[in-house]
């Protein structure tokens, strides 16, 4: 393997698609040779300031000899599209979630990745913080006893305060509204922390964004292990709001912002603040996973499973919503 990865950059749509540029050029064994958009004039743009050649032909792009890897920042509606273009043409993927609007398009993606043999990451950054591991390992060490709920919100003002772009809100091309995307993170660290889930039900609603888009929502979902998780997002929370919460029979952890508080069975004495020096350590951004996978061959946590089991809780939760009913997953 080369000790460089090429790195094409797959549009612009993504509101975090800069943040992924200025990640790749960070590397020292990364650097981005192209970029391809199906908005010519933004691709054209985007290439220009970061200094490289804009394809406007996908198949072309792929089949550059300067390109070893894709990073997904397209509609989420074109996801299926361009990421079984670049597993065919034998391209690492890395994307932004969701990783599809359904799981059905999600399983066409993974059997085109584990056909080609190419290395696949999703973003899941949640699951990079101290917090995340440490409710893992306080979880998995049944310093908590048996887990009945947990609660996580993440949300911001971006319909409240106009600054989201005015596309953000195509429900065809986002695949939903805020639950879509920034419930994406209160779904996959539910996942990661409580299993598969058994049924869900949704209420959203729009207060600031065009309809139908959500921009207010709530899913409460129930896993296979009784664990009932309430999780909440929104785009209209201009002091934010997020929180976090983890019951167990003999233990807790709660966090508002960064402020974490927690109490376990190991101790007595009811509630502590974890000592930082005692937090693990927060994990690799999960690009410089991917790129550690294609390069040095080190395991990829953020794996095509996750991804699908993300696509899981979004369609059914979105499901649930549209039909007003609890909706049985699986």
């Amino acid at each position: 393997m080369a000790d460089m990865v090429n790195v094409l950059m797959l549009s612009k749509w993504h509101v975090h698609a800069g943040d992924y540029a200025k990640t790749v050029k960070a590397q020292p064994d990364a650097r981005i040779t192209c970029v391809w958009d199906d908005d010519a004039e933004r691709g054209a743009e985007w290439a220009k300031d970061l200094g490289v050649d804009f394809e406007p032909n996908l198949d072309k792009a792929l089949a550059r000899a300067d390109v070893d890897a894709v990073v997904v920042d397209t509609a989420t509606s074109d996801h299926l599209k361009v990421m079984i273009a670049a597993a065919n043409a034998g391209k690492h993927i890395f994307t932004e979630k969701a990783l599809a609007p359904t799981v059905e398009e999600c399983e066409q993606i993974a059997e085109a990745v584990a056909k080609n043999g190419v290395k696949f990451c999703i973003s899941h950054p949640n699951l990079t913080t101290p917090l995340a591991q440490y409710c893992k390992q306080a979880i998995d060490d049944g310093l908590l006893g048996r887990i009945t709920y947990m609660r996580m919100r993440s949300a911001h003002d971006g319909s409240l305060r106009g600054w989201l772009p005015s596309y953000w809100y195509d429900v065809e091309k986002a695949g939903g509204g805020a639950m879509m995307d920034l419930g994406c993170h209160p779904m996959y660290t539910a996942a990661y922390l409580l299993g598969k889930p058994k049924r869900i039900a949704s209420i959203f609603n729009t207060t600031c964004a065009p309809a139908p888009a959500d921009d207010n929502a709530v899913s409460v979902v129930e896993f296979e292990n009784n664990a009932i998780a309430v999780l909440e997002t929104g785009f209209v929370s201009p002091y934010n709001g997020n929180f976090f919460e983890l019951l167990g029979t003999e233990g807790a952890v709660t966090a508002v912002g960064d402020q974490i508080k927690a109490r376990t069975n190991q101790f007595k004495d009811g509630w502590f603040i974890p000592d930082k020096k005692n937090m693990p350590e927060a994990r690799p951004a999960a690009l410089r996973q991917w790129l550690d996978g294609i390069l040095y061959g080190k395991p990829i946590p953020f794996d095509i499973a996750k991804g699908i089991a993300l696509t899981e809780l979004l369609e059914n939760a979105y499901k649930s919503h549209n039909t007003q009913t609890i909706v049985k997953i699986g």
